[in-house]
């Protein structure tokens, strides 16, 4: 298959006319500068595809619900209703219609931090069934997938699991271990499009001493990420059980390594920063979850300059927009720090493409090597006419998103289809009539 770019960005840079040619499974083989072939799929103005390095995919269900009032921890509690309603057959169908609007707004790769496991009551599904259903969804939108099969033991730290979080657990990381190499097995021949990657939910949902197994006993080549300092109380709680903050206490049991994903990193000491550069982690940010939950503001450039590698996410997916991401992630460092320019154009389409997929363990995207994965931009919408393509990052929106290809295919996008699928499958997930809300 053969892609023809007239002007692509990449790393902010604009290079002109670039052919790619790529195998039957979307790998790119090789890229020229050229002419136009005839029987080459034409882009305009494209870039590589972005990478959602952080996403609970039925979070979606309480956009629109839980924006009024309340904290993290009130949010939280709707959150596990939400999950609570959760079967193989809703969920296949909710995400399905979450990772379809992932595509259409330009989000060519996703990192689903998956804990919904088992039935409600704690026992198992036959066959992997939810995490099935999870593939399954990403194979029906054509979005790559990342499963980020996830251990959550603990309701907090020396607490068991509520009954709404039952469902979750696994009883201990040797249980968990062997759920996922079953579980990687049952995704084999999923590949590429769906790979199996790992997750260790928090300090607050792994003991010590299981998070300790964990980094002794998962395969050195499997992406790992956790939630890390979202929450002062997370590290308060801590520090309390432990004498160490939950940086610390990662560096301290072994998890801290280039393959670790560390998620918000929200509050954090200067000591964390440090040991998070030194150990050439990955930093993903959620900038649109972090104000709408009020989170706060992470030391993204900080951890830059300390060493870590940044991605962004859209975690509880209230938005789903990469470029809004990226505008986020740059606004953020200008409120904390009073100064424009913090992370220049070049750097945050890096971020939002390259950090993403090394985040999840894949090779860049548009690279020989690498996937065939292609966003093309309108360049003369409202929001963007005029604008420099490298600045795009801080004009354009999902909105401009013209083309998604990924592992070389163009993949349809039916705006309208995508969102009666989800007010169908969120107004039956609560029981409602979807001509209700929309």
């Amino acid at each position: 298959m053969k892609v023809w770019v007239d002007r692509l960005i990449r790393d902010g840079v604009v290079e002109r006319g670039v052919l790619f040619e790529a195998d039957d499974a979307g790998t790119v083989l090789s890229e020229t500068t050229t002419e136009a072939p005839a029987d080459a799929l034409r882009l305009d103005l494209a870039a590589p595809g972005f990478a959602n390095a952080h996403s609970h995919a039925f979070h979606r269900a309480l956009r629109g619900r839980t924006h009024e009032s309340g904290s993290f921890w009130t949010w939280r509690e709707l959150m596990y209703r939400a999950a609570g309603r959760l079967d193989p057959g809703n969920y296949r169908e909710l995400a399905t219609g979450v990772f379809a609007e992932m595509v259409a707004s330009g989000w060519t790769a996703v990192g689903e931090f998956h804990y919904v496991h088992h039935r409600p009551d704690g026992t198992p599904y036959e066959n992997h069934a939810m995490e099935l259903a999870l593939a399954d969804a990403a194979t029906d939108a054509g979005i790559r997938l990342v499963l980020l099969d996830t251990c959550y033991l603990t309701g907090g730290i020396g607490t068991p699991l509520s009954p709404e979080q039952a469902r979750f657990g696994d009883g201990n990381a040797a249980s968990w271990l062997c759920r996922w190499h079953a579980l990687r097995d049952a995704l084999a021949d999923r590949a590429p499009l769906v790979t199996l990657g790992a997750a260790v939910h928090s300090v607050r949902a792994v003991p010590r001493e299981e998070i300790a197994r964990i980094a002794r006993e998962l395969p050195a080549d499997v992406p790992l990420h956790i939630h890390l300092s979202e929450q002062p109380a997370e590290n308060e709680a801590c520090v309390a059980a432990y004498g160490r903050t939950p940086t610390e206490l990662l560096a301290a049991e072994g998890l801290l390594a280039p393959r670790l994903s560390a998620v918000h990193a929200t509050h954090l000491t200067e000591n964390d920063i440090r040991l998070l550069g030194d150990a050439g982690v990955h930093a993903v940010f959620c900038p649109t979850t972090e104000a709408d939950l009020g989170d706060g503001i992470g030391p993204a450039t900080e951890l830059t300059v300390a060493g870590a590698k940044l991605a962004v996410g859209s975690d509880q997916n209230a938005v789903v927009d990469p470029l809004l991401e990226l505008r986020g992630l740059e606004a953020g460092e200008r409120l904390r720090s009073l100064q424009r320019g913090r992370i220049a154009p070049a750097t945050l389409w890096s971020i939002g493409s390259a950090g993403g997929y090394s985040s999840l363990g894949l090779a860049p995207a548009a690279r020989v090597g690498g996937p065939l994965d292609l966003v093309e931009l309108d360049t003369m919408s409202l929001r963007t006419s005029g604008s420099r393509a490298e600045q795009l990052p801080l004009t354009a929106t999902a909105s401009d998103v013209r083309r998604v290809i990924i592992g070389g295919h163009p993949i349809p996008i039916d705006a309208h289809a995508t969102a009666a699928r989800l007010a169908r499958s969120i107004s039956s997930l609560f029981g409602e009539d979807a001509r209700t809300h929309g």
